[in-house]
């Protein structure tokens, strides 16, 4: 066996799973397709000891700090598929090596499919963003928005008038009724049932919301819950049971981050309903301590230690 444990995705998630694993004198691989969800941010915030660092630089200084280890590696490549073996799984990747490893933690986050307004795509993870606690301290201050795709969205826009003057506006097929719209009320939050058709600003900087009747309405920055998806196949490769959530489909774990499949752990954002770097980054965590246990109990119980120790 190659590894004790092979991590997908090598953002906060995995990269927090590995540094607990090699730490416990494990082998592990970290796979990643350089694709992380939060590459659109300039920098991350609300993440203790990282707070205004850039995520690209927080995932850099992690890799240099595991690659102290000498239990882990890292390879930028992308997995394709992983099937079960006896004991452990075999992992295909896009370079067309295969590799092997005793359990699997997948922690390659989701892929957003954001609302169709014009402007919004290039303004993503700038003056548009989805975590009021991410981002809302820097856009604060100034009239911001939510644009309501889904009733979640409503607990967003109930806290925003803690960061700023807030304007909820409503898409095609949403409604309040008058309990949800007293609610807003008493909170300062104004309703727009007009559709916005257009953000207005220099260049990823936001000034307005363009109505479709063509009126201005002043914002700094604007909040949107967009759809999500379960980045790669592994998942349904694997047959892993899946929950709803507000945004998309998110893989089941229990407590220790275990799938309904036994071996294979989540982490990060493909195996929660809320996402945000902390919460990432502890969730992997979790998901080590899962794997590392499994393997403990697997071995207490008989069977040969797979990878000699690192």
């Amino acid at each position: 066996m190659e590894f004790d444990v092979v991590i997908v995705g090598g953002s906060f998630a995995g990269l927090s799973a590995a540094m607990q694993l090699v730490r416990g004198r494990r082998r592990v691989l970290v796979v990643d397709a350089a694709k992380p969800r939060n590459r659109f941010a300039h920098a991350s915030h609300g993440f203790l000891g990282q707070d205004g660092r850039p995520p690209a630089m927080i995932r850099q200084t992690g890799i240099d700090q595991l690659q102290r280890y000498p239990g882990f590696e890292l390879r930028q490549d992308e997995v394709l598929s992983a099937e079960p073996l006896d004991k452990g799984f075999s992992v295909a990747l896009a370079s067309g090596d295969r590799v092997t490893g005793a359990r699997l933690i997948l922690a390659g986050g989701v892929k957003d499919s954001l609302p169709e307004v014009a402007g919004l795509t290039e303004r993503w993870g700038q003056s548009v963003a989805h975590c009021p606690y991410c981002h809302g301290f820097e856009m604060g201050g100034g009239p911001l928005g939510i644009l309501l795709t889904n009733k979640v969205g409503l607990h967003q826009a109930l806290l925003l008038p803690d960061w700023g003057p807030t304007t909820l506006f409503l898409t095609e097929g949403m409604d309040l009724d008058d309990a949800e719209r007293a609610r807003l009320v008493n909170r300062g939050v104004a309703v727009e049932t007009t559709a916005v058709v257009e953000l207005v600003g220099e260049e990823s900087a936001l000034s307005a919301a363009r109505l479709a009747d063509g009126r201005l309405t002043p914002i700094v920055g604007l909040f949107v819950q967009p759809k999500t998806s379960l980045f790669g196949t592994l998942a349904g490769d694997l047959g892993l049971e899946l929950e709803d959530g507000p945004t998309g489909a998110f893989i089941r774990v229990d407590q220790m981050a275990q799938t309904s499949r036994p071996g294979v752990f989540a982490a990060g954002d493909a195996a929660s309903v809320m996402h945000n770097a902390t919460l990432a980054s502890g969730s992997g965590v979790r998901a080590a301590s899962g794997a590392h246990f499994s393997l403990i109990h697997a071995e207490a119980e008989g069977e040969p230690r797979l990878c000699a120790r690192a």
